[in-house]
C-alpha cells in the first residue's frame, strides 16, 4: 500500500515539475516575443537615455541611439522616438523639445542620404550636424550665444557621434537574432557603455534615500564580476563610475568604489556569490572611508545591500545564461557543444520520423487489394443493378416473384443484358425474348440500363485514374522519403579528428595575419573535402577564395573551393567559411533555335540545370505539334522536372513522375519529348534518359558517338520504365543534343545519322556555342532556306577545372 501511494506521488510530483518547466519555457518565450521581437526593450532603453544628462546639460545619449537604431532596426525608428521623447518630458519640457528637434532634424537627413554608400559612416558625420545645430539654435532662441555655448554644442556633438559607434555595437545585442552568438570584449565594453548611459536615465530617482542609479550599477557589477571575473568586472566598474560621474560630479569618488569592487569580487569568485559580494562590501568600506567619510557610509552600505540582496535573490540559472555569452568561462564552452549537438541530434531525428512517415505513406498506397478482379467485377455488377432495380423493380408488383422466388434466374437474366449493353449492342433476339418473358417491365428496364450504363462506365474510367493517382503518389512519397533519410544521415555527420592537418591550417592562418575563431574539419576525404571556419577580418575584400582556399589546397593536396561564406555586416565583424573540394569538371553550354516558319514561338524548350552534389542537367522538351500550346506543354515539362530534380529526387523517379501528372490532368492528346543528360562534374561520367526524343552525339576528337534509346514520349501511356544509357565523357568531349527538327529536318538525305556525323566532324570550331549554330544553320541550308519544324540544339563542353586562385603559393610551400 504504501510502495502504491509512494509511487502515485513520485508520478504526480513529475507531472508537477514537468508543468513548471513548460510554464517557464513558454514564459521565456513570451518575453522574448515581448522584448527582443516587438522591440520594448528598445523602447524602454530609450526612454530611459531620454532622460540622460551628463555635465548638467548635455544629453547626447538619445540622438546616439535612435541613430544606431536607424541604421541596424529602422523599423523600430519611429516608435523609438516617441519613447524617447516620452522620456525626455518628464525631466523637464524644454529637454524634451531639443531632443524632439534633434531627432527630426536627423531623420530629415538621413532620409535623403539613405540612397549613399557606406552609411555606417556617413550616418556618425549627419548625427554631428544634427546636434550642434540643435543645440546651437536653442542657445540662440534662449539666450546670448557665447564662445562656451559654441563649445559646449561642439562637445555634445562628438560625443554623440561617438556614442553612435558604441551603440552600433551593443544593437545586435538587443536584437532577436544575433549573427554570433558569443561576445568580444570590445563588444562587452560597448554593452556597459551602453548599460551605465541607461543607468544615468535614473538619477533622480531613490527608494528611502537609496539612489536607483547606484543600486542598479553595483548591481551590475556584482553580476559581471561573477560571471567574467576581475577584468570583466573591473572594467564594469570603470566605465559605469565614469559615465556616471559624468551626470553627477559629486560622485566621481563612485567609480573607485565601483571599479575596485569589481576587482574583488572577480578575484574572489571562486567563492560564488558570497565572494563576490564580499568584495562588493569591502570595496563600500574602504572607498566609502576614504572617499566621502561616515556620514555618506551608511546610505552607500545601504545601496550595496540592496544590490546584495537582488544579486542573491537572481535565479543560477540567469546567470548561467548570461555566461554563455562571455568567451573564456566554462558555461560558455558548455552551451556551445551542447547546443550544437542538441540542434544536430533533433534535427536529424525529427528528418528521420518524417522519412519513415513518407515511407509508410509510401507502402500504404501500394497496398495490393486483396479481392480478386472477378470478386471485384461482381461487386461492381451489383452495385450496377442494385442502381437499376432501384428505379424499376421497386414499384413493381412482381417484385416478390422475381427477386424471391426467382432471383438466381432474374440476376442472370440482368448481367447478360449488362454485358451485351456494355459491349454497345443491342441484346440478342434470344436474350431479348427470354427477359421480356421474365419481365412486365423489360424495355423500362433495359432503357434503364443504357442510361445507368454511362455513369457505370464514368465511374470505371474514374477508378483507373484514382488507380495511377495512387501509384504516382506512392513513388513520390517513396522519392521524398529518401531524400529525407540522406538528409538525415548528412546532418549526422560527425566532425572527425585530423589533428596534424588542423596545426599546419591553423599555422598557416597565423602566418597570413588572420584572425582564426574557430576551426570544424568534418571530412577530409578525396572529392568530398568538408571544412568549415569562423574568421575575424577588418574589411572582407575576398580573402576566402583569394588567400585560404589556395593554402588549403597547398595542404590537402587536392583543389578547394569556397562553398558557402557569409560575411558580417559590421566592421571588424566574424564571417563564416565553408570549404568544399572543386569540381574536376566544368561544362561550358552553347544553344541555337529557331522556331517553325521562323516564328517566335517555338515548341521546342531547353534548360541547362546545375544541381547540387556535383550534377549537371541538359533538357530539351519538344510539345507534340507547334505554336503556343507545344510550347506550354514543353515548358512545363521541363518546370516540373528542374523542380523535382533540385529536391533531389533520382531521375527515373522524376520522369515517372512528370509523365504521371501529364497524363492525368488533361484528356486531350498533348504529349512531350524529353531528352535529358546528367553529367557528374566529379567523373565526368553521363546518363541519358531519353523519352522519345531523337539521339545524341559525342564529338571526341575524330571520333563521334551516336548515343540513342527507345522510349514512348511523356503522357501517352500511364506507366513505363525508362531506358538509361550511360557514357564516360573526358576532357575537351562535345556533348550535342538535339530536337527532332533538326535530325529529321533534311528530307531528302538517305543517312541522316552519317550526314549529322559528318557535318559535326567537319566543325572544326570547339566553341558549343559555334558548334550549335553551324549545324543549325546546315540543316536550314538543307532544307533551302525554309523551317519546317521546331529546331533545337544544345551543345555542352567538357573541361578540367582550374579555379581561379588556386596557383598562389601558401605558406606551406614557403615554409619548406
Amino acid at each position: 500500500m504504501m510502495d502504491s501511494i509512494t509511487g502515485s506521488e513520485s508520478k504526480s510530483i513529475f507531472t508537477s515539475n514537468k508543468s513548471i518547466e513548460v510554464l517557464k519555457r513558454r514564459s521565456g518565450e513570451k518575453l522574448k516575443l515581448f522584448f527582443l521581437e516587438k522591440g520594448w526593450l528598445l523602447f524602454i532603453v530609450g526612454f530611459l537615455l531620454g532622460r540622460a544628462i551628463v555635465l548638467s546639460s548635455l544629453s547626447p545619449f538619445a540622438l546616439a541611439f535612435l541613430a544606431s537604431v536607424w541604421f541596424m532596426r529602422k523599423d523600430k525608428a519611429f516608435k523609438l522616438i516617441l519613447a524617447t521623447f516620452a522620456g525626455a518630458l518628464t525631466y523637464h519640457w524644454q529637454h524634451g523639445l531639443y531632443v524632439i528637434s534633434a531627432m527630426a532634424l536627423f531623420v530629415v537627413i538621413a532620409s535623403l542620404l539613405k540612397n549613399k554608400n557606406n552609411q555606417q559612416q556617413i550616418i556618425p558625420v549627419v548625427v554631428l550636424l544634427a546636434s550642434i545645430c540643435t543645440r546651437v539654435i536653442s542657445y540662440a532662441l534662449i539666450g546670448q550665444l557665447t564662445v562656451f555655448e559654441w563649445m559646449l554644442a561642439a562637445v555634445e556633438g562628438v560625443l554623440s557621434a561617438v556614442l553612435v559607434l558604441i551603440f552600433m555595437q551593443s544593437i545586435p545585442l538587443l536584437s532577436p537574432k544575433r549573427f554570433k552568438p558569443t561576445l568580444k570584449n570590445e563588444e562587452i565594453v560597448c554593452l556597459i557603455i551602453l548599460l551605465a548611459s541607461v543607468l544615468t536615465g535614473t538619477i533622480g530617482w531613490d527608494i528611502q534615500g537609496a539612489s536607483i542609479e547606484q543600486i542598479l550599477s553595483r548591481y551590475l557589477v556584482l553580476c559581471l564580476a561573477y560571471v567574467g571575473g576581475a577584468a570583466i568586472g573591473s572594467t564594469v566598474g570603470v566605465v559605469a563610475g565614469l559615465i556616471l560621474s559624468l551626470a553627477n560630479v559629486a560622485s566621481l569618488y563612485q567609480m573607485s568604489l565601483l571599479a575596485f569592487s569589481g576587482l574583488l569580487g572577480g578575484l574572489l569568485k571562486d567563492g560564488k556569490k558570497i565572494g563576490v559580494a564580499l568584495g562588493l562590501y569591502v570595496g563600500t568600506l574602504l572607498i566609502g572611508i576614504y572617499g566621502a567619510g561616515i556620514d555618506a557610509l551608511v546610505p552607500s552600505l545601504v545601496e550595496s545591500s540592496i544590490a546584495v540582496i537582488i544579486f542573491f535573490c537572481t535565479p543560477e540559472s540567469w546567470i548561467k545564461k548570461l555566461s554563455r555569452y562571455i568567451p573564456g568561462t566554462v558555461e560558455h564552452s558548455q552551451e556551445q557543444e551542447q547546443y550544437l549537438h542538441k540542434v544536430r541530434d533533433v534535427t536529424a531525428s525529427r528528418v528521420e520520423q518524417f522519412s519513415h512517415v513518407f515511407q509508410a505513406l509510401s507502402k500504404s498506397f501500394t497496398i495490393e487489394h486483396k479481392n480478386t478482379i472477378e470478386e471485384e467485377q461482381d461487386k461492381q455488377t451489383d452495385y450496377f443493378l442494385s442502381n437499376v432495380t432501384e428505379k424499376t423493380c421497386q414499384s413493381c408488383f412482381k417484385k416478390e416473384w422475381c427477386w424471391a422466388q426467382q432471383f438466381d434466374k432474374t440476376y442472370e437474366l440482368m448481367t447478360d443484358v449488362k454485358d451485351d449493353l456494355e459491349g454497345g449492342k443491342q441484346p440478342n433476339t434470344v436474350l431479348q425474348r427470354n427477359f421480356e418473358n421474365h419481365c412486365v417491365k423489360s424495355k423500362k428496364v433495359i432503357d434503364t440500363m443504357k442510361h445507368e450504363l454511362s455513369f457505370y462506365q464514368a465511374n470505371q474510367q474514374l477508378k483507373k485514374q484514382v488507380t495511377e493517382s495512387r501509384r504516382f503518389v506512392a513513388d513520390q512519397l517513396h522519392g521524398v522519403s529518401e531524400v529525407m533519410g540522406n538528409f538525415a544521415k548528412e546532418i549526422l555527420k560527425e566532425r572527425e579528428n585530423h589533428e596534424q592537418q588542423e596545426v599546419e591550417i591553423v599555422a598557416a592562418l597565423k602566418h597570413m595575419g588572420i584572425e582564426l575563431e574557430k576551426l570544424d574539419i568534418y571530412s577530409l576525404e578525396k572529392g568530398n573535402i568538408d571544412i568549415e571556419m569562423n574568421l575575424s577580418f577588418y574589411n572582407y575584400h575576398g580573402e576566402g577564395p583569394k588567400l585560404i582556399a589556395p593554402m588549403l589546397s597547398d595542404i590537402l593536396k587536392e583543389t578547394v573551393v569556397v562553398k558557402e561564406e557569409e560575411i558580417s555586416p559590421l566592421a571588424n565583424g566574424y564571417c563564416y567559411l565553408s570549404f568544399a573540394s572543386a569540381r574536376k569538371y566544368i561544362v561550358e553550354t552553347g544553344v541555337s533555335h529557331a522556331a517553325k516558319g521562323g516564328g517566335l514561338v517555338s515548341g521546342d524548350s531547353y534548360s541547362t540545370i546545375e544541381l547540387g552534389a556535383g550534377k549537371y542537367a541538359m533538357a530539351i522538351s519538344d510539345g507534340m505539334g507547334n505554336g503556343e500550346r507545344a510550347h506550354e506543354e514543353s515548358t512545363e515539362t521541363l518546370r516540373l522536372l528542374q523542380q523535382i530534380l533540385q529536391s533531389g529526387i533520382q531521375e527515373q523517379v522524376a520522369i515517372k513522375s512528370i509523365n504521371s501528372i501529364l497524363s492525368l490532368r488533361t484528356s486531350d492528346e498533348i504529349f512531350s519529348t524529353l531528352d535529358l543528360a546528367m553529367i557528374d562534374l566529379h567523373s565526368a561520367a553521363v546518363r541519358f534518359l531519353k523519352i522519345g526524343s531523337t539521339p545524341s552525339f559525342i564529338k571526341r576528337g575524330n571520333k563521334i558517338l551516336k548515343i540513342e534509346a527507345s522510349n514512348l514520349p511523356i503522357g501517352i501511356i500511364q506507366e513505363f520504365d525508362v531506358d538509361v544509357v550511360s557514357e564516360q565523357l573526358k576532357a575537351g568531349d562535345l556533348l550535342i543534343m538535339m530536337s527532332d527538327g533538326i535530325f529529321e529536318g533534311p528530307k531528302n538525305i538517305e543517312n541522316v545519322d552519317m550526314w549529322l556525323k559528318r557535318k559535326i566532324g567537319e566543325v572544326e570550331s570547339n566553341d558549343p556555342q559555334d558548334m550549335a549554330d553551324l549545324i543549325l544553320e546546315e540543316v536550314i541550308r538543307v532544307q533551302k532556306g525554309t523551317i519546317e519544324d521546331d529546331m533545337t540544339v544544345v551543345v555542352a563542353k567538357i573541361e578540367k577545372n582550374n579555379p581561379q586562385w588556386a596557383a598562389i603559393p601558401s605558406y606551406h610551400k614557403q615554409a619548406q
